[in-house]
């Protein structure tokens, strides 16, 4: 049976295959394996985002994030989510943080994937009101930190394209650290233990308007580059990612935050990259310690996992992505998913 899915990003950050984070990267996956089987995509994104199937742009607004901006940009959004259900979309599947802000009307199953930690989201976004909307979330440790919710899922877990990120690279001296520039990911944690393991660090990510984002950057992050023998080389494509990854010692990740899933733990492994990490939420699931990689408790862990990071097997975080990762078992699960709730709550009229 062929379907019709709208897939709705968060507004503020565009889609494709080279974005930031992965509340982006898996929308533009799922809309690029949609359109290859046959099915119908339409992708309800931030303008400047690239599409697979058809896309409905919310413009950018110029300027902070603030509530002002958010106010519009939902706005917006939520117009292009109706949009799409008008267009004949059988289920909105939703990415954003924010996703209550622009819920369709009751007539159109609605599946939410977590992609953050339970808490970030207002509680009350979690119980919506409205019928037909269901939450799924990336991984087992986020599915037990959520709260008790009605209709809650098993995990669909995060995939990555395994195959296309293989990639025969020299090997080179510098670790690498990838994700959005702000508080919660602690990369200037991953800047210093780099420093203290006397290898050099190339910080890869974007800056987005947020106050609290900018001020990280100014007082954290840019004294550190300022000093200390690692660069910043800003966001990065697919391909050049790749190359950094494959060439890399290892990747830290210091995140703070109780991570869902981690789209650059599991890219590393597919390069044949280990991963030494913090233990923060599912970290322990992609990290298999002293195997893909190694987690340590603090920065003196970190420093002494990224001198040890050579040991570790290039082919045994291959295989570790190929078997655990691959972006052909996400779109599989999400399918199931997707055939189950439209089978069990077809799509009707919009009410009045």
């Amino acid at each position: 049976m062929s379907l019709t899915i709208a897939q709705v990003a968060f507004p503020f950050a565009p889609v494709g295959p080279d974005a930031v984070g992965g509340a982006e990267q898996v929308p533009a996956q799922l809309d690029a394996a949609l359109t290859r089987l046959g099915h119908r995509s339409i992708l309800v994104a931030c303008e400047g985002s690239r599409a697979s199937g058809t896309l409905l742009a919310t413009p950018r607004r110029p300027g902070p994030i603030d509530a002002a901006a958010r106010a519009i940009t939902q706005a917006m959004h939520r117009e292009n989510v109706e949009r799409a259900v008008r267009q004949g979309a059988d289920l909105v599947h939703m990415h954003g943080l924010d996703f209550d802000a622009y819920l369709p009307p009751p007539g159109v199953p609605v599946l939410v994937t977590l992609h953050l930690p339970p808490f970030w989201y207002p509680p009350e976004a979690l119980h919506p009101a409205r019928p037909e909307t269901w939450f799924n979330p990336v991984s087992w440790s986020q599915r037990r930190a959520c709260p008790p919710m009605e209709r809650l899922l098993p995990p669909v877990g995060n995939g990555v394209p395994v195959e296309a990120l293989a990639a025969r690279v020299s090997r080179r001296g510098y670790a690498i650290a990838m994700g959005r520039i702000c508080p919660e990911k602690n990369l200037h944690q991953a800047l210093d233990a780099g420093t203290r393991a006397g290898v050099p660090v190339l910080l890869c990510g974007e800056v987005f308007p947020y106050t609290e984002h900018e001020r990280y950057w100014r007082e954290e992050i840019a004294p550190r580059l300022a000093v200390g023998p690692h660069r910043f080389l800003g966001p990065v494509g697919f391909a050049r990612k790749r190359r950094l990854l494959s060439g890399a010692r290892c990747l830290i990740s210091a995140s703070i935050a109780p991570e869902t899933s981690s789209l650059v733990a599991m890219e590393a492994l597919a390069c044949g990259t280990p991963v030494v990490a913090l233990p923060s939420g599912a970290l322990p699931e992609i990290v298999e310690h002293g195997v893909t990689g190694f987690l340590a408790d603090d920065v003196e862990g970190l420093a002494a996992a990224i001198r040890a990071a050579p040991r570790i097997a290039a082919e045994a975080c291959r295989a570790a992505a190929r078997q655990r990762f691959s972006a052909e078992v996400m779109v599989a699960g999400y399918l199931e998913v997707y055939r189950r709730l439209i089978r069990e709550h077809p799509p009707h009229a919009l009410s009045a």
